[in-house]
């Protein structure tokens, strides 16, 4: 039902509309939704079932996000690590509205490829700010997308404060990192990647040691996934710019 709701409403709804009336029609639509078996921990939707998607993720139909996201935010307020002078790129609506709404923060959203509702338009290998600037960087789902990725986590280390956090995920597989530069075609990098616009598939240790290898701290934080608010099983790298 969501699924047919929602390409009626991209199909009748021109774009610029449907992107300032997108939290009202989500209310809408999510009220279909409403039970106790769930919880959103962005929006605090109290929902029946979450919204199973193609790639058997689990959206909120409220505000939605995805488990990634929800995880995000449950692990980011439970570590206190939302303060001072934040870089988030790609950010999802549900959490670029909840984060720009904050007078506790100096939030710095970016989105290179006009994909998301964004700020600003940062070249993640040539960010276009001081050095020393930020002291929270969030970076999901980014990395894969760039050639040039050890320049991207130099310029992360040098545009975070001394103490400064980058929280960073991407997809994994098991084994060895997977990347090659030749494959180009967007139905080649599917096959091999995953994804029409992905240019490698890390391991948790390989994009660790990548990060270390630009100055970078890492740690990994592996979670299980949790029934009541729709979070699957993932790991998130935290690394830390700690000279």
């Amino acid at each position: 039902m969501y699924k047919s709701i929602k390409r009626i409403i991209q199909f009748s709804v021109p774009k610029q509309l449907l992107q300032q009336h997108e939290f009202f029609l989500r209310r809408l639509i999510s009220l279909r939704y409403k039970g106790n078996n769930h919880q959103c921990t962005i929006c605090n939707f109290k929902l029946h079932h979450f919204v199973e998607l193609e790639d058997k993720d689990l959206l909120c139909p409220r505000c939605g996000s995805r488990s990634r996201t929800r995880r995000l935010y449950k692990l980011l307020n439970e570590t206190h690590a939302l303060k001072g002078t934040v870089l988030h790129f790609s950010p999802p609506r549900s959490l670029y509205e909840n984060f720009k709404k904050r007078t506790d923060l100096n939030y710095f959203s970016s989105d290179f490829e006009n994909e998301f509702t964004a700020d600003y338009k940062y070249d993640i290998t040539e960010i276009a700010t001081e050095a020393h600037f930020f002291d929270l960087i969030i970076c999901y789902h980014v990395l894969e997308h760039i050639e040039d990725d050890k320049k991207a986590m130099e310029e992360l280390y040098r545009v975070l404060k001394t103490s400064g956090v980058c929280y960073i995920q991407t997809p994994y597989k098991a084994g060895d990192l997977y990347e090659d530069f030749n494959i180009t075609r967007p139905d080649e990098r599917k096959a091999a990647f995953g994804q029409e616009d992905h240019v490698r598939i890390y391991t948790v240790d390989s994009l660790k040691k990548r990060l270390e290898s630009a100055g970078l701290e890492t740690q990994s934080l592996v979670y299980e996934g949790n029934f009541y608010n729709g979070l699957q099983n993932e790991t998130v790298i935290v690394a830390k710019k700690v000279k």
